[in-house]
């Protein structure tokens, strides 16, 4: 039997979980709820070779590299990794996959990168049934249980008749509710929620969107026809692709379809959307605290609690979030949780770079992180991972002074190359053309002191690079 693809979208910011939570760092590339990041659960969750091809992700130009690194580190071979131009939700994004899955009857099962899923017995038993009715021809979303009225989600009605065992027909696709709304459907038991995740065809989905949003698909079609692959990526061509117009699937598809289905489970899902919802999927102590890392909590209740750097001590405090970063530390009320992305959207229109980045910036080369930034001098940690090699490149502005703590860096400084061991050093002029790689077996570790008039990536211009990114804005 043909195996499912899965097509999983790795879009999306995650704003209300910062600080942890950046735009070129987000959500779905943290472990947020255990060793694996939710990238790495998600991929897990379809592993099983005998069932599944390897799986197809999307995601945006600048998370390929630590979506492929991720991929590596799990050990999990992909279907192609898709790269979006811009945003244009999941209708244009899913049409991406159908078009270049193998074969065209092929099985794909969408899935969203940063779900939680912590019942995947209930999770394979779902998709096994919503295939059969996949393989008939019918667009099955999957409807969850609910466990609360939450006005955050929206809901589908489920039909009374069954077009496979477990499958039924639609009734209707409701938004999202007000509360008094959501406790009705709660009481009614016919109602569940809807979660973003489908099982179809391929060249069904296709159909459907060429019935129902033509527009969409043409431009996705003409995006692929002109498609280039760049390494492990695929880049549809960014023209068409920009002209397509943002739509969700269920917009454009799955509510004006007579083949829609839903497949009701109980899967433990939640999409992890803030830190209440991390708070209530969390491990809880005697009064109610979820706590991770170095904390210390004394006379308080029903608190998240999440340090990254040092250590958080919480004396006499109830129902508060508390999350620390090296750069940035969150204090919030739980039932204010949702309200954290103004902060976020502030600090964008503030220009400010704490929504972007955090101190520690992953490049497909390894990371640096800022360690102190003073008077025309700035202090950096450098890791390189074996292999691996920063790009051939020159500043206008900065010189920068070498020191290798750990392991052995290969050194190209204009027409020099050297090799650096654990304690030695070099310099590099201002305008001097170079180069640091990596040529052993362990990590290089360096700490990098930068002088001069101005620090910004953007005083980076690349001459050669392995990862072809000559010519690209440097972020």
């Amino acid at each position: 039997m043909t195996k499912i693809i899965p097509a999983i979208l790795c879009g999306g910011v995650g704003s209300r979980l910062w600080p942890m939570s950046r735009a070129l760092y987000p959500k779905q590339l943290l472990p947020l709820l255990s060793e694996q990041t939710m990238l790495q659960e998600t991929v897990s969750r379809v592993e099983d070779t005998e069932r599944f091809a390897p799986p197809i992700m999307l995601c945006n130009a600048d998370h390929r590299f630590l979506i492929a690194a991720q991929m590596q580190e799990a050990g999990a071979a992909h279907g192609g990794i898709i790269l979006e131009p811009a945003g244009r939700n999941t209708a244009p994004a899913v049409a991406l996959a159908a078009l270049h899955a193998d074969t065209p009857d092929a099985l794909l099962l969408v899935l969203s990168a940063d779900h939680m899923i912590s019942k995947p017995e209930a999770f394979d038993a779902a998709v096994a049934r919503a295939a059969v009715a996949a393989r008939d021809g019918h667009l099955v979303t999957f409807g969850i249980e609910p466990s609360s009225p939450s006005t955050g989600y929206g809901y589908i009605r489920v039909g009374s008749g069954e077009v496979a065992p477990g499958v039924n027909s639609v009734d209707k696709f409701v938004e999202k509710p007000n509360l008094p709304t959501a406790e009705s459907f709660l009481a009614d038991g016919g109602y569940r929620w809807n979660a973003g995740m489908f099982l179809f065809r391929a060249d069904r989905y296709l159909e459907e969107l060429e019935r129902h949003a033509p527009d969409i698909l043409a431009q996705c079609r003409e995006a692929m026809t002109s498609a280039v692959n760049d390494l492990d990526f695929v880049r549809p061509d960014e023209a068409a692709f920009l002209a397509c117009r943002s739509d969700s699937i269920d917009y454009a598809v799955m509510e004006k379809s007579d083949r829609a289905a839903v497949a009701p489970c109980d899967l433990g899902w939640s999409d992890i959307g803030s830190w209440s919802q991390l708070w209530e999927v969390g491990d809880k102590d005697a009064n109610g605290n979820v706590t991770v890392g170095d904390t210390m909590v004394d006379g308080s209740n029903g608190c998240y609690i999440r340090s990254e750097d040092k250590l958080i001590a919480a004396v006499g405090v109830d129902d508060l979030v508390i999350v620390s970063t090296p750069d940035a530390m969150l204090v919030t009320r739980k039932d204010r949780a949702q309200d954290v992305k103004k902060i976020v959207d502030r600090l964008s229109a503030e220009g400010r770079e704490e929504h972007n980045t955090g101190q520690r910036c992953y490049r497909p080369w390894g990371f640096y992180e800022g360690i102190h930034i003073g008077e025309r001098h700035q202090v950096k940690h450098i890791c390189v991972n074996p292999g691996a090699a920063l790009s051939l490149q020159m500043h206008h502005h900065r010189a920068e002074h070498w020191i290798v703590v750990k392991g052995t860096a290969q050194v190209t400084r204009d027409d020099e190359v050297m090799l650096l061991t654990e304690n030695q050093g070099t310099y590099i002029p201002l305008g001097a053309t170079h180069r640091l790689e990596n040529p052993g077996k362990v990590p290089l570790s360096m700490v990098e002191v930068q002088s001069g008039s101005y620090f910004g990536e953007d005083d980076i211009v690349r001459f050669e690079d392995v990862y072809n990114r000559v010519g690209e804005p440097v972020k």
